[in-house]
């Protein structure tokens, strides 16, 4: 955490002291990270992207199987306009305070909803990789078998995987898809074992995602929700951190480790 990115949330908030004690001592914690933090980063919201030359486009009118089969050229150029938004864009505090986090808890899982890859840009993954439930926008893979591909022909809109042909698609869970296996029975693992969950700029609406504190709660872990508003999970959790990641999350780290 830098100090030059702390500048830009100046308020030291106060912690509860609970709170500090328990994640000074826990040994496992399990952190959910939705739109919220990205927002932070200056990253537009699924449905926020929707502007300029987009705005005449439903988000399930570019993100479904269907969409894609129908106008490939279409789909390609919006998530293309997409990743060069995420390419411009910088891990704030609450990333990096994550990041901090894993390095001074070791069994720390990091659970995010988000695509763009900036908590591993922040240095997160580098003890046990980001569980990433919906994917990732800068990988790409090939629409009928899934192949992992690294470079293609820029010349075609979309390119063709070089392996077997088919068109490329960005490797993101699009509506109507099922999230990777792996990675849902690896974050559901990680609820059910952690004494510390943290549900972090997360509206807690989307499943399955939304039942991740749900079955931490049930299996006696104490929650936290670090968010701007309410949630349907703000009743449930133990603590409620109201405000911006950015703020809190450096904050938190601070209270709990000052050196």
């Amino acid at each position: 955490m830098s100090d030059q990115a702390d500048k830009r949330y100046p308020r030291e908030i106060e912690i509860p002291g609970e709170l500090i004690s328990q994640l000074r001592s826990a040994s496992k914690v399990a952190a959910l990270t939705g739109a919220g933090i990205s927002a932070e980063s200056g990253i537009p919201t699924f449905r926020e992207a929707q502007t300029g030359l987009w705005a005449r486009y439903r988000p399930e009118e570019l993100a479904t199987p269907g969409a894609f089969q129908m106008n490939p050229r279409l789909v390609w150029e919006w998530y293309t306009w997409r990743r060069e938004l995420v390419a411009n864009a910088s891990p704030n505090p609450g990333h990096l305070a994550l990041a901090a986090m894993e390095q001074r808890i070791a069994g720390f899982t990091l659970i995010t909803q988000n695509v763009d890859g900036l908590h591993q840009r922040a240095g997160s993954g580098e003890r046990a990789p980001v569980i990433e439930l919906h994917g990732n926008i800068q990988r790409i893979k090939c629409f009928d078998r899934g192949h992992q591909v690294e470079s293609w022909e820029a010349a075609e809109i979309p390119p063709c995987c070089p392996t077997c042909g088919s068109l490329l698609r960005p490797d993101v869970v699009w509506f109507g898809e099922s999230l990777p296996p792996q990675a849902l029975q690896a974050a559901w693992d990680a609820a059910g074992a952690c004494e510390i969950f943290f549900s972090i700029g997360t509206s807690a609406l989307v499943e399955p995602a939304a039942s991740l504190p749900i079955v931490a709660l049930q299996a006696g872990a104490l929650v936290v929700e670090v968010n701007p508003h309410e949630t349907p999970l703000t009743p449930s959790a133990h603590f409620n951190l109201q405000g911006p990641s950015g703020q809190l999350l450096p904050s938190l780290v601070r209270s709990v480790w000052p050196n």
